[in-house]
């Protein structure tokens, strides 16, 4: 069996058939034309142009459940004050309306998020606004949560999930702005084929 094994690695692609794992091959001494340069450079920004999308939608997405969780937290504090374990950790050092506000400014700055990543360059500004109310709202956990008597690092999410979010989003969206732009890079690489 190993011996079997072993023939068959040592063969060259040529020698073997129908061989799944090699790479298909091309004459790439034949410049191509221009038309084929067109389809190709066309079909790299039509599935860039995809996959952005995709990725966009997908983080997008992320950010919107967490939007949603906390319009629910929001919610629950205004209706029954202090029963989540999250909020209850506050209940003396901080009133019940404080904590409402802070999450709804952290539904604000979800949405801020959501409009960065899913609209045009002009409003991508959104992403880099985002930082100031997520800023503040860790500083604001984190004031709070060194006011308790012990410190809890189960709640360490509170300050850290609206400018992380924000920070994650922005990279996912400079990554995506420069896979864009190798691809329009491509395009001026473009060169004029002709035939003798």
């Amino acid at each position: 069996m190993m011996q079997k094994l072993t023939r068959k690695w040592r063969k060259s692609p040529a020698d073997v058939d129908g061989d799944d794992y090699s790479l298909p091959t091309r004459d790439d001494s034949r410049p191509i034309d221009t038309q084929e340069q067109e389809e190709l450079v066309r079909s790299l920004e039509n599935s860039q142009a995809h996959q952005s999308l995709i990725w966009r939608t997908v983080f997008a997405g992320f950010v919107s459940c967490y939007a949603c969780f906390l319009i629910y937290s929001i919610y629950q504090q205004a209706f029954s004050p202090w029963e989540l374990r999250y909020h209850a950790y506050f209940m003396h050092e901080v009133g019940s309306g404080s904590i409402v506000a802070a999450e709804a400014a952290a539904v604000l700055v979800c949405l801020m998020v959501i409009t960065g990543l899913m609209h045009n360059s002009r409003r991508r500004l959104w992403l880099w606004y985002s930082f100031v109310p997520g800023t503040l709202l860790a500083v604001f956990w984190l004031h709070h949560m060194l006011r308790l008597t012990k410190f809890r690092w189960d709640i360490m999410w509170l300050p850290l999930t609206p400018l992380g979010g924000a920070g994650i989003c922005l990279y996912v969206d400079y990554l995506l702005n420069q896979s864009s732009e190798e691809v329009r890079k491509l395009r001026g690489y473009m060169y004029s084929y002709k035939a003798y």
